[in-house]
């Protein structure tokens, strides 16, 4: 069974990061219809997806088409429960729930104010008192929830769940713009930067087209803060050590130098990814390991 999400720039986009951290994170097979923000492109897509109107947006294999994430999230969840996509433990379940409902319907000073933008990070953006309060608000919740389950790993319910899935754009931006929290906060946040599939989704939002400017911000900038990729370059001609590409199996076209290695890839886009971050990629380091 195989599901098809459409979704907005990943580098920009923080609804279509957490559908399909539904997917990736949990080991669903998902297909991705990208559209660019601020174009006819994504409304355009979404007649596909009708009646939904915002990314992302679900198409069932039955022809089913829904939005929303948090009724997304609920429907996998139902569907796949062998994935755990909620803890199993009742107490811990409801805590994760009403975790993801503050998520999805609140914190709004911090979103308007910080937009999420997976491309950079600021030194400081002189946060106002509401996006202060905010953060308090989030960092007593994350404490709550982890006392409450008694959750002593790096999630807020015990193994990942939806719960952290709706609050990764929140740690991301708390990343990007350099937000003010306390230690048990950062450390949160800082398990989202090292994530394997939300380091997947950044590698591809760095390369899946131009800067949005409605994201551009004046502030100084700052190294990304979360894990240092290694030093991969695109070079030119396709002299590799491999030659189908790790990804799709077809032959090589375009091609990165790692460690002074030349490895193949068979489009552009699969090359540009795994530049990003080479360690972000199982199939590439694999080959990169052999």
């Amino acid at each position: 069974m195989t599901y098809t999400l459409a979704i907005g720039d990943r580098g920009y986009s923080s609804w279509s990061l957490r559908g399909w951290l539904l997917f990736d994170a949990f080991g669903l097979p998902v297909s991705t219809r990208l559209a660019r923000l601020y174009t006819d492109e994504l409304p355009t897509l979404l007649k596909e997806f009708f009646p939904t109107r915002t990314a992302p947006a679900l198409l069932f294999p039955d022809g089913l088409a829904i939005g929303e994430s948090l009724a997304i999230a609920e429907e996998l969840a139902s569907r796949h429960p062998e994935a755990g996509m909620w803890p199993a433990d009742p107490k811990a379940r409801a805590v994760a729930r009403m975790l993801a409902s503050e998520m999805h319907a609140g914190y709004t000073a911090v979103r308007n104010f910080c937009p999420m933008n997976l491309r950079t990070s600021y030194e400081s953006c002189n946060p106002p008192a509401d996006v202060l309060a905010d953060l308090d608000r989030v960092q007593l919740m994350w404490a709550w929830a982890r006392e409450t389950t008694g959750a002593t790993g790096d999630w807020l319910c015990g193994a990942y769940s939806i719960a952290d899935v709706f609050f990764a754009p929140l740690a991301t931006r708390i990343a990007t713009y350099n937000l003010p929290v306390g230690p048990e906060a950062a450390a949160y946040v800082a398990a989202h930067l090292a994530h394997p599939s939300f380091r997947r989704w950044r590698a591809m939002g760095l390369v899946d087209g131009a800067d949005q400017p409605f994201y551009r911000r004046d502030y100084p900038q700052r190294p990304w803060p979360g894990p240092t990729p290694l030093p991969a370059r695109a070079v030119e001609g396709t002299q590799t050590e491999n030659a189908l590409c790790p990804y799709s199996g077809t032959p090589v076209t375009h091609a990165l130098e790692l460690d002074g290695r030349r490895f193949g890839f068979c489009n552009a886009f699969c090359r540009d990814k795994t530049v990003a971050d080479p360690e972000a990629w199982p199939k590439f380091m694999a080959l990169y390991r052999s």
